[in-house]
């Protein structure tokens, strides 16, 4: 993954050249990753944790540049998400045009997302062909030959690249190839996750992994799906729809599985999902006993340790996994990672927002991290990207008393407005209007000190905010 990041930055500093006629992206990034908590979280999901210097969703977006060039790519995503899609844009030097950036109001899996980027692409440039990366995978960036590769027949066919198997999983769905058409298979079945001995038998039949990944012209796509789900496809033929109203449905259910007119490709291009933590134990340096992870490892073996800001010692203990983050520690066997999801639907039943945030919240201008709280008072730590300020907002239930600790503040108080620098401070009572911004170059950070008898999130009145958020 490391390397990977270097030929990221490689390919910002020498941008690649592109064939004349680039095939379309649209990058899926609107997952939770409930498998990968506590370190993925539903407003900062897997695709967005920085994995050495980048996050697999700038992996992904890089990757697609490469194929389709900084014009022809789609991001969908949650709204939820908008902000961390263009930050971590800005972060890899790169920007998305409003219009190339489609936010689901509410998740409605993967049929109707693909949809609404092809119907663009539909309406833009009917003969062209689009390919569908997930955000939250790594994978080669050799996959972008395999994909030219694979778009003339796309012409004709629904294409999904399929992954040769390394062993048995229940995780992943099979595919089944059958007629040669040159260059891929017509797909004769596709199987969901089945059980253990399912998928060795299906392995032993030269079945392959469903990638997530896919090829597809607009006439094939909405031929295929006025056939199998017209009304999805009305639903965006008459422009963008009332999304709270479409049905929940992935692709391969939806279209893919119903179809007969879908082919795959095997994919030579090393992949892997990422799912859970044993993919993650894979993927990191093992000791000579298999464990990774930085701790002190005494008579243990095959163990997995993520922890951040703190020593780790494992003692006779083997096969674990061991997840601490600042709010949140997991332990469970590394037989059992598929279960991590359980646990957050437990917590999800309990609405305990451990699931939703991290102590560290991004915002449009920057993030913020609780630092200590009781029911009384709250700590956090604020960090202001150079050139971004706050919404004008005021607070009805709670006062704030700001500290600035580095950088330079620009503050609105009321009709006031004065800059304060480092180790100067300033009060602002429940009820005044305020903002707080920086002019400078370099980030602003400020100890912010609330106190009331109400500190939540949702007590601000909004008055003016430069991200649409009133």
């Amino acid at each position: 993954m490391v390397e990977f990041c270097n030929r990221i930055t490689n390919m910002i500093q020498n941008p690649p050249i592109l064939w004349m006629n680039p095939i379309h992206s649209i990058i899926l990034a609107g997952g939770v990753g409930t498998r990968l908590w506590p370190l993925s979280r539903q407003y900062y999901p897997k695709q967005f944790l920085k994995l050495g210097r980048c996050s697999l969703f700038q992996m992904t977006y890089e990757r697609a540049r490469l194929l389709s060039g900084d014009g022809g790519i789609t991001v969908v995503s949650n709204a939820i998400h908008r902000y961390l899609v263009m930050n971590q844009l800005e972060e890899i030097g790169c920007a998305i045009p409003g219009n190339r950036l489609l936010l689901e109001p509410v998740g409605r899996n993967t049929l109707p997302a693909i949809t609404w980027a092809m119907e663009r692409y539909r309406v833009e440039d009917g003969d062209a062909v689009a390919a569908v990366f997930p955000s939250d995978h790594l994978l080669a960036d050799s996959v972008v030959d395999e994909v030219r590769a694979a778009a003339g027949l796309a012409r004709d066919y629904l294409i999904t690249f399929g992954v040769r198997p390394t062993r048995p999983h229940t995780g992943y769905g099979y595919i089944r190839p059958g007629e040669d058409l040159g260059g891929g298979y017509r797909v004769s079945e596709f199987r969901e996750k089945p059980d253990m001995g399912t998928a060795a038998r299906l392995i032993g039949e030269g079945c392959l992994w469903n990638s997530g990944i896919f090829l597809f012209s607009p006439h094939s796509y909405f031929s295929e799906l006025s056939k199998y789900q017209p009304g999805i496809a009305d639903a965006f033929a008459r422009g963008d729809p009332d999304y709270w109203n479409l049905p929940s449905l992935s692709l391969d259910y939806g279209l893919l599985e119903r179809s007969d007119r879908v082919a795959v490709v095997p994919l030579k291009a090393a992949w892997d999902d990422l799912g859970d933590f044993n993919a993650l134990y894979e993927h990191e340096p093992h000791d000579g006993a298999g464990n990774a992870g930085q701790a002190e490892f005494i008579e243990s073996q095959g163990n997995y340790v993520h922890a951040v800001g703190k020593h780790v010692g494992v003692i006779g203990a083997d096969d674990l996994v061991i997840v601490d983050t600042p709010d949140a520690l997991l332990v469970c066997g590394r037989g059992e990672t598929d279960r991590v999801r359980e646990l957050v639907e437990r917590y999800d039943r309990r609405q305990d927002p451990i699931t939703q945030f991290h102590l560290q919240v991004h915002r449009p201008w920057g993030s913020y991290t609780v630092l200590e709280e009781s029911r009384s008072y709250k700590i956090k730590r604020v960090s202001v990207s150079p050139g971004k300020r706050l919404s004008l907002q005021l607070h009805r239930r709670r006062s704030e008393h700001w500290i600035v600790v580095s950088g330079t503040a620009e503050i609105q108080l009321g009709e006031e407005r004065f800059v304060l620098s480092p180790n100067e401070s300033t009060f602002v009572r429940a009820g005044v209007r305020h903002r707080l911004g920086n002019p400078g170059k370099t980030p602003l950070e400020v100890i912010e000190v609330q106190s009331g008898d109400y500190l939540g999130e949702d007590d601000i009145v909004r008055f003016d905010d430069e991200y649409g958020r009133i």
